[in-house]
């Protein structure tokens, strides 16, 4: 029964992570530890985001951004190898309060540079201006940027199973929307998770138990990933930046409240 509920509750993450650019493991981490326990986190947490970006690389094909993910690939594949190993040795769950301010920082930057909003038309002439708009920001990033950043957020993610839309600031100011964020970002997810889940494995990282809670997250997101994709074409290019700055001021307001032991210490 703690399988199928675990299924369920993913599918629904699924569903709003496509609409938002991410954030379905802060929906399962909590369920995931209450579950299995803190140590749990990072390989159910892998398995799961492996199985589901997988899925979404395959709907979402034509729309990937191969030129960044090129850059993407050398950083990823080390940052991934140095965290996984790195969990196995110690961990650093207060990194996440790190993330969580690059996260508050982002939106409240975005948010000043957030163009005038304008009358909705319905038109193709008008759809294209609005996305050729939504392209633009003040400070715009280069597809080599992306490797140092992407060392970062694979070694992190190795470390405490999770970034979050940790990359979500670059990959807006890079320039992709919609279909575009979606398929490039799980191109990435992938690249990292195959890394993690190779070094967690050799390490002894993974049980039996561990696994199968990762298959039922990530099994739960074929459908979802559907329904998403269904969803995803009916809604608007600003809107869904509008979802995915809303992600990610959650995701950051989340990593603070997961770290709030620290943070009264301190």
């Amino acid at each position: 029964m703690s399988i199928l509920y675990l299924a369920l509750v993913s599918f629904f993450a699924w569903i709003i992570s496509t609409l938002a650019g991410g954030g379905s493991p802060f929906v399962m981490i909590p369920l995931v530890n209450l579950m299995l326990g803190a140590e749990a986190v990072p390989p159910v947490i892998t398995i799961g985001m492996f199985l589901g970006n997988s899925h979404r690389i395959l709907l979402f094909w034509r729309f990937i951004d191969w030129k960044l993910t090129l850059w993407y690939f050398p950083g990823a594949i080390a940052g991934a190898f140095l965290g996984a190993y790195t969990f196995t040795q110690i961990h650093l769950e207060w990194l996440q309060l790190l993330i969580g301010v690059f996260l508050v920082i982002s939106v409240i930057g975005f948010a000043l540079e957030s163009p005038k909003q304008k009358e909705p038309q319905t038109t193709e002439s008008t759809k294209s201006s609005e996305l050729g708009e939504l392209k633009k920001t003040r400070f715009k990033l280069q597809a080599w940027h992306i490797m140092p950043a992407s060392f970062l957020k694979a070694f992190v993610s190795g470390l405490i199973g999770t970034t979050g839309p940790v990359l979500n600031p670059f990959y807006l100011r890079y320039g992709l929307v919609k279909e575009e964020l979606i398929a490039t970002k799980a191109t990435h997810v992938v690249i990292i998770h195959t890394v993690k889940i190779f070094t967690y494995g050799l390490l002894g990282a993974l049980n039996t138990q561990e696994i199968y809670a990762g298959l039922a997250i990530g099994l739960a997101a074929i459908p979802a990933n559907f329904v998403g994709k269904y969803l995803l074409e009916r809604i608007s290019s600003q809107l869904f930046r509008q979802f995915v700055l809303t992600s990610m001021i959650i995701s950051g307001l989340y990593m603070f409240w997961e770290q709030r032991g620290f943070l009264s210490l301190g």
